[in-house]
């Protein structure tokens, strides 16, 4: 495994999604407050240096194209060439594919999680400990990881009837 390009940090960008939600038990909704990724990287106990920058809290059903257009300049704009984003599940591909049409040279990789983090029982430490692992092992292209598989972003969609992502064609 190569070590992170110039021994520069992996740049997280956090969108929001389920990896962040929180659950209103008085009103039964989910909502957001801060981010978890930080929790998440010292409980997974990730010594690979980082920089997190929170872009936005949204769900990703409430992403618009002027959404993803911040996203790819963020990681147009920053310095690292390895970058993970949190991002929810409903519309990764969409993200995928802007990021992909606009960010040359970069090793991008896209995760999320099917369950939220503060329900305990989230998917979403294992898919950031895999997206940490997979952005240092890639080559530059945009990549979404989940549930233990990465797929590239022209090859890949969300099952919704099993609640998993699987490649479009093998």
């Amino acid at each position: 495994m190569r070590p992170a390009v110039n021994n520069m940090p992996v740049r997280i960008f956090v969108t929001g999604g389920t990896f962040d939600k929180e659950y209103d038990e008085l009103r039964g909704n989910l909502f957001f407050r801060d981010t978890h990724v930080q929790e998440m990287l010292r409980r997974g106990r990730c010594n690979l240096p980082v920089a997190v920058d929170v872009l936005m809290m949204i769900d990703s059903l409430d992403m618009t194209d002027v959404h993803r257009g911040l996203i790819a300049a963020a990681c147009r704009d920053c310095d690292e060439r390895q970058i993970v984003i949190s991002h929810g599940t409903d519309t990764m591909v969409d993200t995928a594919r802007e990021l992909a049409a606009n960010v040359p040279g970069k090793t991008i990789v896209i995760t999320g999680a099917m369950v939220p983090w503060a329900f305990g029982s989230s998917d979403g430490l294992f898919n950031l400990g895999s997206a940490l692992s997979f952005v240092q092992s890639l080559p530059a292209g945009v990549y979404l990881a989940m549930n233990g598989h990465c797929f590239t972003w022209d090859n890949v969609r969300k099952n919704r009837e099993l609640g998993t992502f699987e490649a479009i064609r093998d």
